[in-house]
């Protein structure tokens, strides 16, 4: 795909188990750690190289690179997968999945009854649309209300898809608190986060929750389970308790270009700060591996940030 979302080159990768150069790096530790809560054995594919039955049993990665929810959203990067083609792709593995069950759609159900699907979507739905008004005219088309609605009742659409092709155990994220990334900084002492960013996402996620316990208390999906995964309040713990988990710089991306190394993602083989563990935020955008292990370790065996249940109790059930 032609697009400037990626992150296939150095120094991404660095703390990544097998990363971008291809070394072991201290992200194996936290493989093992990955392996101690799940039972994986190695990652998951991505869709673009997963073709063979065997393959595509153990799972498969059909995430895209500034996409969203909406149609349009990230177009200001260049190509992606939006949800609804990403959904399109689940089925197209699942008919593969079907001549490896020789066409027992029954077994073929079975199977993926038992398995995990995880989606984090809406939060390029705000970066790469709602609040870029030089590209996108969606925030003078809708109100934040408005908005957080048209993106509910699209996203309850592609769930209730999956949930026809099979998908029973389902893990929704809430968009996280982007206000607070060092994108989004303000550089004000009093105020360090983009309240209005917070505020908008803050109509999605309440929605999103609700969404959660109509799929799990109707007629309408019977047998689904869906977890809501409170990505709003588990970053707002990280950053609001920084000092706790080892961190000493939570307004300043680790690596990038401009005003907080949060104006341009990390360049190729750009240089990056010597500590990352130090570092909330590892460019403009995304936590650093340190904060996301934190983040999936808090949201598995305990209630703090799910809802109804935690992650573990998922996978057991």
């Amino acid at each position: 795909m032609l697009t400037l979302a990626r992150a296939n080159y150095g120094p991404y990768g660095i703390d990544f188990p097998l990363g971008a150069t291809g070394r072991f790096t201290n992200g194996v530790e936290n493989l093992r750690n990955a392996q101690r809560l799940i039972g994986f054995q190695n990652f998951i594919p991505p869709f673009a190289r997963a073709r063979a039955p065997r393959e595509v049993l153990r799972g498969v990665n059909f995430a895209s690179g500034a996409a969203g929810i909406r149609e349009e959203t990230g177009n200001n990067l260049g190509d992606h997968a939006s949800l609804s083609q990403q959904v399109t792709n689940f089925g197209n593995v699942v008919q593969v999945m079907l001549r490896y069950f020789r066409g027992d759609a029954s077994l073929l159900n079975s199977y993926l009854g038992r398995c995990i699907f995880f989606s984090g979507m809406g939060s390029n739905d705000y970066l790469n649309n709602y609040f870029m008004s030089n590209f996108y005219t969606t925030s003078s088309d809708y109100t934040p209300k408005a908005f957080a609605s048209v993106l509910l009742q699209d996203y309850a659409n592609q769930l209730a898809k999956m949930y026809t092709m099979g998908a029973r155990k389902v893990i929704v994220t809430s968009v996280g608190q982007i206000g607070y990334t060092a994108n989004n900084n303000t550089g004000n002492n009093s105020s360090r986060c983009n309240e209005k960013i917070n505020d908008a996402v803050s109509m999605f996620n309440s929605g999103l929750k609700r969404l959660v316990q109509r799929f799990n208390g109707g007629t309408e999906l019977p047998g689904a389970k869906f977890v809501y995964l409170d990505f709003y309040k588990s970053t707002s713990d990280l950053y609001r308790n920084s000092s706790q988990y080892g961190f000493e710089v939570i307004d300043k991306g680790c690596c990038g270009v401009g005003r907080n190394n949060g104006q341009i993602t990390c360049l190729p083989l750009q240089q990056p700060c010597p500590d990352r563990r130090k570092y909330l935020f590892w460019d403009a955008f995304h936590p650093t591996e340190l904060a996301n292990v934190l983040l999936a370790q808090s949201s598995f065996s305990t209630q703090s940030f799910t809802y109804p249940i935690n992650i573990q109790q998922l996978a057991m059930s």
